[in-house]
């Protein structure tokens, strides 16, 4: 395997930047939509936070890099390989859009070149484009998408 493994979901909400903003950062609002173990800690620059996750066991520490508010969030995580522990670096952007809506664009990098990293990649990709459709209806619509969806 001979090319870095990095990807970018994005996905435009029909609510504020501040407002988008707030339902990622605020553990109380994440925990409605996303982290359906819960998530405690503000997401802040140098904080860490714990998310935990029904479909994983455990809770996850959090590692916040940098935090712009209504811009960006920037944070490393534990990779999900065992034999070989790594780094993520995930970076969430919010751009305010002329209409009204925000665009909201995760990134993700950092995986090794092995047939584990790839295979993380494509967990982290779908697990961040699910997260952005169930920011999109809860903020739109007040509807969990993950609600009894893994357990």
């Amino acid at each position: 395997m001979d090319m870095e493994l990095k990807y970018r979901v994005s996905g435009r909400i029909a609510r504020p930047v501040a407002e988008v903003f707030e339902a990622v950062v605020n553990p109380d609002s994440l925990s409605r939509y996303f982290t359906t173990g819960g998530a405690k800690g503000r997401m802040e620059t140098g904080a860490v936070v714990q998310w935990s996750f029904h479909d994983f066991p455990g809770s996850f520490p959090v590692h916040v890099v940098e935090v712009i508010e209504n811009e960006r969030i920037v944070f490393d995580w534990d990779a999900d390989e065992p034999d070989a522990p790594c780094k993520i670096r995930v970076t969430m952007r919010f751009e305010a859009l002329e209409d009204g809506r925000t665009l909201v664009s995760i990134s993700d990098e950092g995986w090794r070149q092995t047939p584990e990293g790839l295979r993380g990649s494509y967990d982290n990709c779908s697990g961040w484009m699910q997260m952005l459709c169930a920011l999109k209806a809860w903020l739109e619509h007040g509807v969990n998408l993950r609600e009894g969806m893994f357990k």
